[in-house]
């Protein structure tokens, strides 16, 4: 069984987007991607997701996305570049502001949803966030998927990043997210997902929707707060890869 010190992975968790489980979640988890105002989240939500985080000894970072409440910035937004660099760039500075007030660092910046997964595959989107992360927030990380386009592009533009693969989320074979909208996208059974997680620890490979394995190389995994399971599951990852 593996050590908490030999447990490859951050564990992260999608946070402060209007549910009652965020004091649940947080002591099984390392850092909070806290939602700032994009798809949901407002001061008080991000205030109260950063107090508790700070109360944990959680590190926490920005979770921005499109300007999308009504479908929780999981649909594609076709902007303009200069625009979506001023929503986020507006979005991350409050975030940041907030952080400053609880007398805590921001230590990482995640993309939300559609823009994650679209900025995963497009030079343009992807350029627009490291260029972002590079001017204005040049001492957080960057949380990328793994093996993508915006993770080798980070890279090779020198800023910090974590690479980062999915709890409980299924993969197609070109290491893109099942789209929420089709059977499996979402795991949900606890034991489900730990054999999902065993696959990344011990051999470092994704098991794919289609059963093939894929190598890949991460720093850093998501369990999503919105899934019903979520205690159930970082319980099951703690118990089986960390303590």
């Amino acid at each position: 069984m593996m050590t908490k010190s030999h447990f490859p992975f951050d564990i992260n968790c999608d946070l402060g987007e209007g549910l009652p489980n965020d004091g649940i979640l947080m002591p099984f988890i390392d850092s909070a991607n806290i939602a700032c105002g994009g798809h949901t989240g407002d001061e008080k939500s991000i205030d109260t997701a950063i107090h508790l985080a700070k109360k944990n000894s959680i590190k926490v970072g920005a979770h921005p996305s499109y300007p999308d409440r009504e479908n929780f910035g999981r649909k594609y937004m076709a902007m303009d570049l200069k625009l979506l660099r001023t929503v986020l760039l507006k979005q991350i500075q409050f975030f940041e502001k907030i952080c400053h007030q609880n007398d805590v660092s921001m230590n990482h910046i995640k993309p939300h949803g559609a823009l994650y997964n679209f900025a995963a595959k497009d030079d343009l989107t992807a350029f627009t966030l490291i260029h972002l992360v590079e001017e204005y927030f040049p001492e957080a990380y960057l949380y990328c998927p793994a093996e993508s386009l915006m993770a080798g592009m980070a890279i090779e533009a020198g800023i910090k990043i974590k690479r980062e693969v999915f709890a409980d989320r299924s993969y197609n074979e070109d290491l893109s997210l099942v789209d929420r909208s089709k059977p499996k996208a979402l795991l949900t059974d606890p034991q489900e997902v730990i054999e999902h997680v065993g696959w990344m620890v011990y051999e470092k490979k994704i098991k794919t929707i289609s059963g093939n394995f894929i190598p890949m190389e991460a720093e850093t995994i998501c369990v999503h707060g919105d899934n019903p399971s979520a205690i159930e599951i970082l319980k099951g990852i703690r118990a089986h890869f960390v303590q």
